[in-house]
């Protein structure tokens, strides 16, 4: 049976898990927890996944073949497709459903504005890799989307943050005091503005704070490191530096690390460096850290390693890889 990556999904409360999909066999899921050693090939090339819809997965009618470099595991029939029913489309007006408008927080100044179904609470934040969010409002579709324009308009923030500038500033957050406050501000200047949908309920300030939950600040990781010479604990807290990020998944290219965070559709990985086997996590500070974004691995099909390759010597990661971008200059607006 061949099993296709779908990439990261997170679930409220659950964490990250990494997706599957077999044409005839429906979804499955992987979970992922710190600590782990994911160690995988590349294999039969990459393909379109089809379109996602309704809980329902409709495969690609041409069985397209996709470049390895896109973040859309989709060829552009299907893309259309999807966006064509999206709520992104404005197409559904008439969706009985209840919408969340919220504020996300990224970095320092870089704070957007958006909508989520209630039904889906904060799993849109976590896929987006929100370090920090809070509620605005609550209300039918089209008033929320009204919201969220008229906020984008008044305020001066977007409603999309580039994911590179989301990722380039994660290993360098200020306090989650100073995260909460400026979301607090935020919220503050938002719900005091003129304008409001009637029927768009305002909603409290309750900060959430995702770090400890993405592993990118205090906690550690305590997954089994099975299948490696990585035991025990592994500390996720500090990711030391981002390191390269992945930019390209080609058939038979290998990536192997130990798990020691996860934010949005990004798995921050420490790469072993050559021999000894890495065996406590104190030995971790000075080896690599590999960025893989997961959107590249939808459509894949991802050869697990066997425990004799994982331990020889020469086998480390052999995909193209880029330097992290400096984080860019922060917006303007809002403060």
């Amino acid at each position: 049976m061949t099993w296709w990556c779908t990439g990261v999904r997170w679930r409220v409360g659950g964490g990250p898990v990494l997706g599957w999909y077999g044409e005839g066999k429906g979804e499955r899921e992987s979970p992922l927890a710190f600590g782990d050693v994911l160690a995988f090939r590349a294999v039969g090339g990459r393909r379109c996944l089809g379109v996602w819809r309704s809980g329902r997965r409709t495969p690609c009618p041409a069985g397209a073949v996709l470049s390895g470099r896109g973040t859309r595991a989709q060829c552009a029939e299907c893309a259309g497709i999807d966006r064509a029913h999206s709520v992104a489309a404005d197409t559904m007006a008439d969706d009985p459903r209840p919408y969340h408008v919220y504020l996300a927080w990224f970095g320092s100044g870089m704070v957007k504005v958006g909508i989520t179904g209630v039904g889906r609470g904060s799993a849109r934040l976590l896929e987006q890799g929100a370090v920090a969010f809070t509620w605005l409002g609550r209300g039918p579709l089209m008033a929320a989307r009204r919201t969220e324009e008229l906020l984008r308009s008044a305020l001066g923030v977007p409603d999309r943050i580039p994911y590179a500038q989301k990722r380039a500033v994660r290993a360098a957050l200020p306090p989650a005091g100073e995260r909460a406050a400026e979301l607090v501000t935020a919220h503050a200047t938002a719900v005091a503005l003129a304008g409001w949908p009637e029927s768009l309920e305002r909603l409290p300030c309750e900060v959430v704070d995702h770090a400890e939950v993405f592993g990118i600040e205090g906690g550690r990781g305590t997954g089994s490191g099975a299948g490696t010479g990585t035991e025990g604990a592994v500390e996720a807290g500090r990711l030391g530096g981002v390191g390269v990020v992945v930019s390209e998944l080609v058939e038979g290219g290998v990536v192997v690390g130990t798990l020691v965070a996860a934010a949005g559709p990004d798995l921050h990985l420490v790469e072993r460096t050559g021999p000894p086997p890495l065996e406590r996590s104190r030995e971790l500070g000075g080896a690599r850290r590999l960025v893989v974004d997961t959107r590249l691995l939808g459509g894949w099909q991802l050869e697990a390693l066997g425990k004799a390759e994982r331990a020889a010597a020469d086998v480390v990661s052999s995909v193209p890889v880029k330097p992290v971008k400096e984080a860019s200059a922060l917006q303007g607006g809002l403060f």
